[in-house]
């Protein structure tokens, strides 16, 4: 092996449907001198089997009882080899040029702590939905607009080893945005920057934690607000509320029911295609009938694009979270 100048680390929870994939997207890197380090958190499918099946000396494998994505990451953290961390999900595709554009960048720049990419968002099969470009891509759009929302995309993201293991990894109460509290003490440590360019595809589905937060509701929300930005550890009051919230809204129905509200309104928003939005939102309808968000951007969906598009500004301006 060569020298480990980079951890890709990738936390793994039952994604046997999509690992296979994303482990060959690293593998396949035109930076060669890395780790793949995968801490399986407790998978109960064949997700550890599929890695084991991958003879590649780069990968190495941490087994661990499920504890959630920040305790998983906080593991790989401990055990990482390379100077800087490139965060991997288990079921995202890495574009070949990542960790070389990466590493380059923060090596040249050595006053950088943290970086990102834009990213092209597909479906759970793989289908390209979308182009996202980031909030903002230079430190001081960055910095300006972090209380905005989440400046980058936790699967894009690359930093320095030594700085997140000063600031005692990720906070285990977060549950969620464990990663844009991160950022909000990260920012303090040096320079960030995100690539104008996707380095990644992120992968939307019903199967993984991330769901439209907007369906959430408003206490989440606020929680989220105070959390982040209160400049106080988390208590243990606000993590029991942040947990009944999650744990009212984990449950399958829930998870396709977002699923494809989200879907829904990319394709009404970023890659306008009316028919495919209302094709997502009659699946959405199969698990949550009669519902207004569904109802709403249903109707909406017959308007012109222009008239769509008009109104999808408008809402945001207005803060208006069922069209968003």
């Amino acid at each position: 092996m060569n020298e480990i100048k980079v951890t890709v680390l990738m936390p793994a929870f039952n994604t046997e449907n999509y690992i296979r994939k994303a482990i060959e997207s690293v593998l396949n890197q035109s930076f060669r001198e890395f780790e793949l380090l995968i801490i399986n958190d407790g998978s109960t499918d064949h997700t550890e089997d599929i890695i084991r099946s991958i003879t590649d000396p780069r990968i190495v494998l941490i087994n661990q009882t499920n504890a959630g994505v920040a305790a998983a990451l906080n593991t790989g953290i401990r055990h990482a080899k390379g100077e800087y961390i490139a965060r991997f999900d288990a079921d995202d595709i890495c574009y070949p040029n990542r960790l070389e554009l990466q590493y380059n960048f923060i090596r040249s720049n050595p006053e950088y702590v943290l970086l990102g990419s834009d990213v092209v968002y597909m479906d759970k099969d793989g289908v390209e939905l979308f182009y996202y470009s980031c909030i903002g891509h230079t430190n001081e759009e960055i910095q300006n607009r972090i209380e905005l929302t989440c400046p980058f995309i936790h699967s894009s993201v690359f930093y320095r080893t030594d700085i997140i293991r000063e600031l005692g990894g990720y906070d285990l109460r977060g549950h969620t945005f464990e990663d844009y509290i991160l950022w909000t003490k990260y920012i303090r440590k040096g320079k960030v920057y995100n690539f104008s360019i996707p380095l990644i595809s992120v992968r939307l589905n019903p199967e993984s934690i991330t769901v439209d937060e907007k369906l959430r509701g408003k206490r989440f929300e606020s929680l989220k607000r105070e959390m982040v930005f209160g400049n106080q550890p988390i208590t243990e009051k606000q993590e029991s509320e942040l947990l009944g919230i999650l744990k009212s809204q984990n449950f399958s129905t829930f998870k396709e029911y977002s699923y494809y509200i989200l879907i829904a309104k990319k394709y009404l928003w970023e890659n306008p295609d009316s028919r495919k939005a209302r094709k997502n939102l009659k699946m959405a309808s199969q698990f949550k009938a009669l519902d207004n968000t569904i109802i709403k951007l249903f109707l909406l969906s017959f308007l012109p694009k222009k008239l769509i598009l008009f109104i999808y500004k408008l809402s945001k301006n207005n803060h208006n979270p069922e069209m968003q």
